[in-house]
């Protein structure tokens, strides 16, 4: 599994945080993406906002299953991880390292970034 373009859209005011990132299959074989964890947060979880009849909710994912070669970008399809209750105070302008398990048993760790946006690092 290749995982590029990770980051969290920092808010302020202890609101939950979202991360985003882009990952990709390189196998022949399918790959699920099972759950997340993190020493930063003391609860972390896969979400989808969903668009429906003019409303926009999110709804919790158990898993994410990514096709063989296939390439996912969660902010594109409206997935992301729901980073909520941090542990202790984190630097706004640093990064965070985030867990990603796979329903195979195996495990990535990957570095966020931490961003007020998609191209922009907090300002002071």
């Amino acid at each position: 599994m290749q995982i590029k373009a990770a980051w969290i859209r920092w808010l302020p005011g202890g609101v939950p945080l979202a991360g985003y990132a882009t990952l990709t299959n390189v196998s022949d074989q399918p790959v699920v993406l099972s759950s997340v964890t993190s020493d930063t947060f003391h609860d972390l979880s896969l979400h989808q906002t969903l668009h429906t009849g003019g409303t926009v909710r999110m709804s919790p994912l158990e898993r994410i299953s990514i096709a063989p070669h296939t390439t996912l970008d969660f902010e594109a399809r409206g997935i992301h991880l729901m980073l909520m209750q941090p542990r202790e105070t984190f630097d706004p302008r640093g990064s965070v390292l985030i867990t990603l398990h796979f329903a195979d048993g195996s495990s990535q760790t990957v570095q966020f970034q931490v961003r007020t946006s998609a191209g922009t690092a907090p300002r002071d």
